[in-house]
């Protein structure tokens, strides 16, 4: 019998309950465990080692979501399918990697058979199971154990609030791990060199910001507001950027400038000299940064134009914030 709008949304609440009730459980039962297999990671990584993670059916999908996971934080990483192991594909495995073990129960027999070949070739094996007691967490170096109260099947037989806790647990260690290390926007970006998120991180504001006739530039001790104004209008932007003698910014002239000198600048305020309106300095940024930067500052002081400068605080490009979405920055 087909299940009434109310209902369906009331189920689909009561899962996700039950799926947070899980994660809650495993946060209260995190302990030094943890701590000993991010430290044993760490002593993998610092050897020049790799991460295996194995798993059999729905923890298979777990384990491959990590190794992704953990690749894309720069830790070398393989899933093995424990099957394909047992008939070649232990060449992966290497003396001084660390296996991290999916099972739910601890009691998955192929999960068991690969245990002491792991150790035989010399890996640190770790159990990340729901069962603290389980054959295959007494078994391994290390253990990481998540709760799951129940599940949100309500035959309670399909894996959901398990294998939730189970990616929360396994991302809560690639997290951990990215910040021990150390790693930075940048070190990030040199793994994700392409789509929106490479992009993203890549691309520096010398690669966006307009020059050229693009970016206006204009002797403050000689323009008036008219001439900024047209100067703005012929490259298309908000702003134009004001030099002293010798290049360098001396303040910035925007649309918004332009608004309140009309205001208040008198019937000629078209003639009047343009450094009586500008905002002396204004915010600016290097050409050198991520273009992420300039992103922060648009966000942070509610600007719409930023002008680029060289070493010597000269103005060499403009940003339009307009410009980001295009570029698919925001």
């Amino acid at each position: 019998m087909p299940l009434d709008a109310p209902t369906i949304l009331a189920k689909a609440r009561q899962c996700l309950a039950i799926e947070r009730e899980a994660l809650d459980a495993t946060a209260g039962v995190l302990n030094e465990d943890f701590v000993a297999v991010v430290r044993a990671v760490e002593a993998t990584l610092g050897a020049g080692r790799k991460l295996i993670f194995s798993g059999v059916g729905k923890s298979a999908h777990i384990a491959q979501k990590l190794t992704g996971t953990f690749n894309s934080t720069g830790v070398p990483s393989s899933f093995l399918d424990p099957t394909n192991a047992l008939h070649g594909d232990l060449g992966l495995c290497a003396s001084g990697d660390l296996a991290i073990m999916l099972s739910n129960s601890g009691a998955t027999e192929e999960m068991l058979r690969l245990l002491p070949i792991f150790e035989r070739f010399g890996l640190t094996t770790v159990a990340l199971t729901g069962v603290a007691e389980s054959e295959l967490a007494r078994g391994a170096d290390h253990r990481l154990v998540y709760r799951a109260p129940r599940e949100a099947c309500p035959l309670a037989l399909a894996p959901t609030a398990s294998t939730t806790a189970a990616l929360a647990l396994g991302d809560a260690l690639a997290m951990v791990l990215l910040e021990s290390r150390g790693l930075t926007r940048e070190d990030f970006a040199k793994y994700h060199p392409a789509g929106t998120l490479g992009m993203t991180l890549l691309l520096r504001v010398k690669d966006i910001m307009r020059t050229g006739e693009g970016c206006p530039r204009l002797p403050e001790a000689k323009t008036t507001v008219q001439e900024a104004i047209l100067a703005m209008t012929g490259a298309k932007s908000g702003a134009v950027a004001l030099t002293t003698p010798d290049g360098k910014l001396a303040g910035i002239f925007t649309d918004g400038d332009f608004r309140r000198t009309a205001l208040k600048g008198g019937a000629d305020f078209l003639q009047q000299p343009v450094g009586q309106f500008m905002t002396r300095g204004g915010k600016t940024i290097s050409a050198d940064v991520l273009a992420v930067e300039a992103l922060k500052l648009f966000q942070e002081f509610k600007i719409s134009d930023l002008f680029a400068l060289d070493a010597e605080g000269r103005p060499i490009g403009y940003i339009d914030v307009q410009d980001l979405p295009k570029l698919k920055i925001l």
